[in-house]
């Protein structure tokens, strides 16, 4: 018993509000969350297709996934649990950084406490994306860098590159992490670390990581650059730099910018965190760059728990030596009661009429992070609806045919969401598998079926007409939850085409 008692005091604060992370969303993974999320879909295609890279993600979401789909098969618990795990791991190692940073007990909690109330890790903790990696590998670099930083390690940057290549391999703008803190530490002493083959040495390893994915982009034309130049042009919603920093505001929670902005001047200005001016040059660099980038303001959150750690530590400081322990007691107090109260903005725990009523009664909108209309319900929660009710009408659809017209007949959707909705849904029906011109989609082509029938999902008639002379609407499916692109859905019957699926492909090409 002594032993067990001795083995929980030694954890640290951060693992129990890890715990605490966890156990808030446990409701939502095992419920399933109103269902799978558009990107679910996807991934789950592109899990089928293993490659070195696809048109709009770098592969290691896609392995880790597949591994998860052969270890426990198509179970979206398990899907969902992996996610919410590594929200709570995020959690913990923001006390770490705190810890590293030289902060107490209770700043390492605090620390943990505000990144656990993040909107942002909440929201990418309830679904399966390759985003909620992301804070993950950048936070642990940062550990690494504050320990070459206080203990001269030079030897550090090889695992840093190791985790900078599992970055890479998750996601390319860990690119823009790491030359934000080559940038920080030109501009400080710190700049020593630079000096030798240590750091070459870890930044070849993390292009050796990349290799075999930049072999994929050269032969597939840099699709992926195509894709980033499209999506700032046509897709994210361009932001003046204060709504980028409001943005920035409610996906950390309101409460806790007091804390990273104590955090950011701590960085830059405060006498004991003044050795990690690197990291306030970096938070600056990102800053300029994804405003002028017209970046989703989601991709600058993965640097936020260091920013929280530095806040913490200073914070803890002061109030102790100037206003004593209550007010620290006093502000994460506020920091869990107010967590708890934004939760189910991020988190699907209600059901959707009362989710909808909440969302009206806090008077809070998450940020417009696309074109387009708004939905009662924002996208996180929006897009994991009418999927099984569109591809049941599809059914119906293709069931119409005769069987001549079905041993011919493909289905086009207009994106990879509902693409992979027909894919994923499809095979309880007898449907062929989905073709699109959207990103990895437009690379798998047009599929073995002539396409002298076609079933499209989406679109305007006076658009198929020019490809089919025959263009019948079957049905309009309808999901007053749903994005708005996907409510009022039509469903359209072509027949005789004009073109073969060949000539039609180069058209449809949609990166983006």
């Amino acid at each position: 018993m002594n032993k067990f008692t001795s083995f929980m005091a030694s954890l640290s604060p951060g693992f129990w509000v890890a715990v605490g992370v966890l156990a808030v969303q446990l409701p939502a993974v095992i419920s399933g969350g109103f269902g799978m999320f558009r990107d679910e879909f996807y991934y789950i295609a592109c899990s089928d297709r293993l490659a070195w890279g696809y048109v709009d993600h770098p592969p290691l979401s896609i392995f880790i996934l597949r591994l998860l789909r052969l270890a426990f098969g198509e179970s979206l618990f398990a899907l969902r649990l992996v996610p919410a795990l590594v929200a709570a791991t995020l959690a913990w190692l923001s006390g770490r950084l705190a810890k590293e940073m030289g902060g107490s007990a209770f700043a390492q909690f605090l620390a943990a406490l505000a990144c656990g109330v993040a909107p942002v890790y909440l929201a990418q903790g309830s679904f399966y994306s390759m985003n909620i990696f992301e804070p993950l590998c950048w936070m642990v670099c940062a550990w690494l860098l504050l320990r070459m930083i206080d203990g001269i390690r030079p030897r550090l940057w090889v695992p840093f590159g190791v985790v900078a290549g599992l970055g890479l391999m998750n996601k390319h703008s860990m690119l823009f992490f790491g030359a934000a803190l080559v940038v920080g530490l030109l501009l400080t002493k710190e700049r020593r670390l630079l000096a030798g083959k240590w750091p070459w040495t870890g930044g070849a390893i993390a292009l050796l990581f990349l290799l075999p994915n930049l072999v994929w982009l050269a032969r597939h034309d840099w699709a992926t650059w195509e894709f980033m130049r499209n999506a700032q042009a046509w897709k994210n919603m361009p932001m003046s730099p204060l709504d980028f920093f409001k943005a920035q505001v409610l996906l950390q929670h309101p409460l806790t910018l007091p804390l990273w902005l104590a955090g950011l001047a701590a960085l830059l200005f405060h006498a004991h965190l003044k050795k990690y001016r690197a990291f306030g040059f970096a938070f600056i660099f990102l800053f300029i760059l994804f405003v002028v980038q017209r970046g989703k303001p989601y991709y600058f959150s993965p640097f936020f728990p260091l920013l929280l750690a530095a806040g913490a530590v200073v914070l803890d400081r002061f109030a102790v030596s100037r206003l004593g322990r209550g007010l620290r007691g006093a502000y994460a107090a506020l920091l869990l009661i107010g967590g708890l109260a934004l939760l189910p903005m991020w988190v699907p725990l209600l059901p959707v009429e009362s989710q909808i009523s909440y969302t009206r009664a806090i008077g809070l909108e998450p940020p417009q992070m696309e074109r387009g209309r708004k939905t009662e319900l924002h996208q996180v929660f929006a897009d994991r609806f009418g999927w099984q009710e569109m591809v049941a009408v599809v059914a119906r659809a293709y069931d119409s045919l005769s069987p001549a017209e079905r041993a011919e007949c493909a289905i086009y959707t207009q994106n990879y969401g509902e693409a992979g909705a027909v894919d994923h849904f499809g095979a309880r029906y007898g449907l062929p598998g989905a073709i699109s011109g959207h990103n990895n989609y437009w690379l798998w082509g047009p599929g073995e079926r002539s396409g002298r029938v076609l079933i499209i999902i989406g679109g305007d008639r006076e658009d198929h007409l020019q490809a089919y002379e025959e263009v019948t609407l079957f049905a309009v499916h309808i999901n007053n939850y749903a994005m708005p692109f996907e409510t009022d859905l039509p469903i359209w019957i072509c027949r005789r085409p004009k073109v073969t699926m060949d000539q039609i492909w180069p058209r449809v090409k949609s990166f983006g």
